[in-house]
């Protein structure tokens, strides 16, 4: 199978959604008017998608850049500190589509994006607790790096802040 990134179209949104509750909590759970919000005010919203069946998105990334007018706690973490990135908000594949490079796909489109509008690190983060130790280790191979943690949601949720040099 050969894999294509294209944007997030409207029609996406209702299996995005289900992508994204599905991987609850290496994600916080939205609904439809919280994920059409976060995809409007995005930078960039892309689908992986297989090219036999590309209007069946299998995975996703929603990114923002510096500036954006967004609440969330790690993403203010990480203005606080910089103004030269490109922020991996979530990113998800579909459950029996992982382990088949598609995570790959997607960071080979953030670090291009990222290139593209001359930004020099990519942000994200991933649960320590709850642990996601595979979306730790897969960040690791891809060069990211602990730049700090973060208590959020009442303590009950603390993440690796990443970072990863364009």
């Amino acid at each position: 199978m050969t894999y294509s990134i294209r944007s997030l179209i409207p029609t996406d949104l209702p299996l995005v959604l289900a992508l994204n509750n599905a991987a609850v909590p290496a994600v916080n759970e939205l609904d439809a008017d919280a994920l059409a919000a976060l995809v409007e005010h995005s930078n960039l919203a892309v689908a992986v998608v297989d090219d036999d069946t590309s209007d069946i998105a299998i995975g996703f990334a929603i990114l923002f850049i510096a500036g954006a007018e967004y609440a969330s706690e790690n993403y203010r973490w990480f203005s606080s500190r910089s103004t030269d990135f490109l922020y991996v908000d979530r990113i998800v594949v579909a459950d029996g589509h992982r382990g088949q490079g598609l995570g790959q796909v997607l960071y080979d489109a953030i670090f291009g994006a990222a290139r593209r509008l001359k930004l020099s690190e990519v942000f994200c983060e991933v649960n320590l607790e709850p642990p996601n130790p595979g979306s730790l280790a897969f960040h690791g191979r891809l060069g990211f790096a602990s730049v700090g943690q973060l208590s959020t949601k009442a303590d009950t949720v603390v993440v690796s802040l990443l970072a990863a040099t364009v």
